[in-house]
């Protein structure tokens, strides 16, 4: 990869509407549903904002979580860009990789990490700041979620 230096750093900020408008600023939700169900219905839903969405690819989680058999359209399993299904029978599953994530993270520092660039018509890096007390907070409701859509019987859907 050739180096980045001369780009000009933009670093993200969800405050600005300019930022949440740039295709490289994604976020997610993670629905309750259930796969039998004749008629699509949300039954819960969890919101991954930008900061935790880079996050959970940045730190290779979602690379990891592509173990389990996620229903895609596209056979891609959990990826960018696309909607997937978990069945309930491997949520347990899901839990143990977030458990295992979060205490690796518990040694985690902040860090700055690179989303994307573009070469014309100017120069440009686009950045983010992962704030790792952040984001191990928004694992451990992720986790909570999950465990309770194992308990209640639903299936889970990532719209990412």
């Amino acid at each position: 990869m050739q180096s980045r230096d001369s780009y000009k750093k933009i670093w993200i900020d969800d405050a600005l509407a300019e930022h949440r408008e740039l295709s490289i600023y994604r976020k997610g939700t993670v629905n309750f549903v259930r796969l039998t169900d004749q008629a699509y219905t949300v039954y819960n839903s969890f919101a991954i904002p930008a900061h935790d969405y880079a996050a959970l690819f940045h730190f290779g989680i979602i690379e990891e979580l592509n173990a389990l058999p996620f229903l895609s359209e596209t056979d891609n399993g959990l990826d960018s860009w696309d909607e997937s299904f978990l069945p309930n029978s491997h949520i347990g599953r899901m839990v143990q990789i977030l458990n295992a994530a979060l205490a690796k993270l518990s040694v985690a520092q902040d860090e700055e990490i690179m989303l994307g660039w573009q070469d014309a018509p100017e120069k440009l890096s686009y950045w983010r700041k992962i704030t790792a007390e952040d984001f191990r907070e928004f694992l451990e409701k992720l986790i909570g979620f999950c465990e309770e859509a194992l308990r209640d019987g639903y299936d889970l859907e990532f719209i990412m």
